[in-house]
C-alpha cells in the first residue's frame, strides 16, 4: 500500500527583508510558531526560506515580537537579530506601533464607527477569552477603535485599529458588541467562511528597530476574500 502523500505545505508572500527584519503576508490556518516538529508554522517556514536563499548551515535566529491567530492572515513582523528584536518588542509593548485590521462581520455594528473599551480574561473552563467586569481576578483593559468600510449584503467590512494587544482581543470584543467575525464559531458566528476566520492584518506600522525610520507594511487581502465587493463605499 503506498503511503498517503503528505499535504502542500503553505507558502509565505515576503513582504520586506534586509539584515535586521523579514516581514510576511501570512496565509489564515497557519500558525505562528509553537507546534509539532511535524507541522508547519510561520516561523518555520521563515526560516527554511533564509536557509535556502543563504545557504545557512544549523539553526537560523527568527525573534518573534508580535503574533497573529492560527485563524487571521496578515501582516507578520519577525526579527532577524536579537538587537532588533529587543527593539521590536519595546515599540508593541510601548504601543507606538500602529495596527490595522480589516474584519468582516456577520451583523452589521450599530454605529459607522465607534471606540470599543472592555476588560478581558481568559475563562479556564472553557479555554475562551471573555468580557469581564474591570475589577475581576486577571482582567485586562482592552481597547480598539473600528469604522465601517461597506455595508454587506452578510454584514460589513470594518476597518479596526488596536490600542492595546490583548489574546484575541478583536474576536471577543467585536462579538461581545453584537457583531462577531464571519467564521469565528468560538466566539458567536454562525456563517461559514472559506478560509479561517474573516480577520486579517491590513497594515502595520512600525520604526526600523535599528535605522529608526518609519516603515509600513500592507498585506492583501486573501483569495478567500474576493467573493465579498470589498470596494470601500465612498
Amino acid at each position: 500500500m503506498l503511503p498517503m502523500p503528505r499535504p502542500a505545505r503553505p507558502a509565505l508572500d515576503m513582504l520586506y527583508e534586509d539584515n535586521h527584519l523579514l516581514v510576511v503576508n501570512k496565509p489564515a490556518g497557519l500558525p505562528t510558531q509553537g507546534v509539532g516538529d511535524e507541522e508547519p508554522s510561520a516561523v518555520k517556514l521563515a526560516k527554511e526560506y533564509l536557509k535556502r536563499k543563504y545557504n545557512k548551515p544549523g539553526n537560523v535566529y527568527l525573534g518573534v515580537v508580535s503574533r497573529l491567530d492560527a485563524a487571521v492572515s496578515g501582516v507578520l513582523v519577525l526579527a532577524r537579530t536579537s538587537k532588533a528584536a529587543a527593539r521590536l518588542s519595546e515599540q508593541f509593548r510601548e504601543r507606538t506601533t500602529r495596527k490595522v485590521y480589516w474584519a468582516i462581520v456577520d451583523k452589521p455594528p450599530k454605529q459607522n464607527e465607534a471606540t470599543l473599551t472592555d476588560w478581558l480574561k481568559k475563562d479556564e473552563k472553557t479555554q475562551r477569552m471573555v468580557v469581564a467586569p474591570p475589577h475581576a481576578v486577571g482582567a485586562q483593559k482592552a481597547r480598539l477603535s473600528y469604522r465601517v468600510l461597506k455595508r454587506l449584503p452578510i454584514g460589513a467590512l470594518l476597518e479596526i485599529e488596536l490600542e492595546t494587544g490583548r489574546k484575541h482581543q478583536i474576536r471577543v470584543q467585536l462579538a461581545h458588541h453584537g457583531s462577531p467575525i464571519l467564521g469565528d464559531r468560538k466566539y458567536g458566528s454562525r456563517r461559514p467562511f472559506a478560509s479561517g476566520i474573516a480577520l486579517h492584518a491590513r497594515k502595520l506600522e512600525i520604526a526600523h528597530p535599528v535605522k529608526k525610520e518609519p516603515l509600513t507594511f500592507s498585506a492583501a487581502v486573501p483569495k478567500s476574500w474576493t467573493e465579498f465587493d470589498l470596494t470601500p463605499d465612498s
